[in-house]
């Protein structure tokens, strides 16, 4: 009983978990176009160099760090919610999470091959992928069905209106 009380807020953690694997995985090549445009590739291979020399330890503090600076925009859009500033809140959040996971992404792809050098990391990275996994596994039919129900198959009371829907709209456009 408990369990199957407890199945849509698994599944929202899932989602929530994949939009931001999603994030990571599309920001990731924007930041590397930014890369591409702003004098940024030569400060990617400096830090590169730069991380080759450190040890897996003080490579996780080059990861670490940059996020850091975050923080206070956080702070800031926390403010502006609890002031009532929705719009410029939302923009101030979503603007921080975007420059968060882009940082993030691209200090990891900088750092990677020595954060998995060690263990623990290691293993945090793979329950992390496992973890994606899972979620996408729990989401998958949960998509399906919308993905039916949007084309109008399935057996569902959803199916049968929107294909009762779609007939009448061509009744009408036919009408015409």
């Amino acid at each position: 009983m408990m369990r199957r009380l407890l199945k849509p807020f698994w599944v929202l953690l899932a989602v929530i978990f994949l939009i931001e694997a999603w994030l990571w995985d599309h920001l990731e090549p924007i930041v590397e176009r930014i890369v591409a445009r702003i004098p940024l590739r030569a400060f990617k291979q400096w830090l590169s160099d730069r991380v080759d020399t450190l040890s897996p330890a003080m490579t996780l503090i080059v990861f670490a760090v940059p996020v850091i600076p975050l923080f206070p925009l956080k702070l800031v859009g926390l403010w502006l919610l609890a002031h009532e500033y929705w719009v410029s809140a939302i923009v101030v959040i979503v603007l921080g999470k975007f420059v968060g996971v882009g940082v993030t992404a691209f200090i990891f792809d900088v750092t990677r091959t020595k954060l998995l050098q060690m263990g623990w990391f290691e293993k945090i990275y793979q329950f992390i992928l496992m973890l994606r996994a899972k979620a996408a596994a729990m989401v998958e039919p949960v998509k399906r069905r919308i993905r039916e129900m949007m084309r109008g198959d399935g057996d569902g009371w959803s199916a049968r209106m929107l294909r009762l829907i779609q007939r009448f709209r061509k009744s009408v456009h036919q009408a015409r």
